[in-house]
């Protein structure tokens, strides 16, 4: 019989593998996995200001994700610094900001930990009712936009001459994104979000035959991260969140060697 908080870290981690997913898998195609890193660190700017204002931590990490999302889309028509530089200024800067920000509003520099590298272990029912809710939305939205996302991934051009809304497609995935990172963060923390969103599509890959059998293996490999991270922190006693990493990471080494070997 698994103790409650051990419960609700395990269907936590597990429904979060399922919607993180499908849209693991697009930031790998994307190549965005340095747009996800800006998000998810200046999800700390989030976490100060809910101490600050006495509120949902989750709240205030969505609400300055959605922020910085919208701000990096506008930055990206710019063309006076490369985009990728900016993404390293702008994720740097508000990871010292919000390591910063957070440890004033806390008063608790050890609290930082938990945010920066998560704590799943301490999963409240209004976490899964987070997760429940934004994954619902989460996945409702993907869905809809599973098409017209795939083909602008394949090729933006024949997309948008295809008639492909380009501009509501990517509001609406940078959307999610910042939706998801914002109920990562519980698990992983600001500094592995990404990692629990790209490692296992990249797992999935060389496995997949189409983008569905890539999502559908990808939530495979995370829910089965999930729970084996949980079992080694447990049995361990290491923590959760870079646990679940490092069995993600073995997982994909594991997946690429056929390749590998083959060539």
């Amino acid at each position: 019989m698994l103790e409650p908080f051990l419960l609700r870290a395990l269907l936590f981690g597990l429904g979060l593998a399922i919607v993180a997913a499908p849209l693991g898998c697009f930031v790998v195609w994307r190549r965005m996995a340095y747009y996800g890193e800006a998000i998810a660190q200046a999800a700390l700017i989030g976490v100060a200001l809910a101490l600050a204002l006495s509120f949902d931590v989750t709240a205030g990490v969505l609400i300055v994700t959605l922020a910085v999302s919208g701000l990096l889309l506008l930055l990206g028509r710019q063309q006076a610094v490369p985009f990728d530089s900016l993404l390293g200024l702008i994720a740097h800067a508000a990871l010292a900001v919000g390591v910063i920000a957070a440890s004033l509003a806390s008063g608790r520099q050890p609290d930082l930990l938990g945010f920066l590298f998560g704590d799943i272990l301490a999963i409240s029912n209004a976490d899964l009712w987070w997760l429940l809710v934004g994954g619902a939305v989460a996945m409702a939205a993907l869905t809809a936009i599973w098409r017209p996302l795939l083909s602008l991934s394949v090729h933006a051009d024949i997309a948008a001459a295809e008639g492909t809304g380009t501009d509501g497609v990517r509001l609406v995935f940078v959307a999610v994104l910042a939706l998801v990172v914002a109920i990562a963060i519980k698990i992983v923390g600001a500094l592995l979000t990404i990692a629990f969103l790209i490692m296992p599509a990249a797992a999935a890959r060389p496995l997949a035959r189409t983008p569905e059998q890539m999502a559908i293996i990808a939530g495979v490999y995370g829910m089965l991260a999930v729970a084996a991270g949980l079992f080694l922190s447990v049995a361990w006693d290491t923590p959760a969140g870079p646990s679940i990493v490092l069995v993600l990471a073995a997982l994909f080494t594991l997946s690429i060697v056929p390749s590998v070997l083959r060539r």
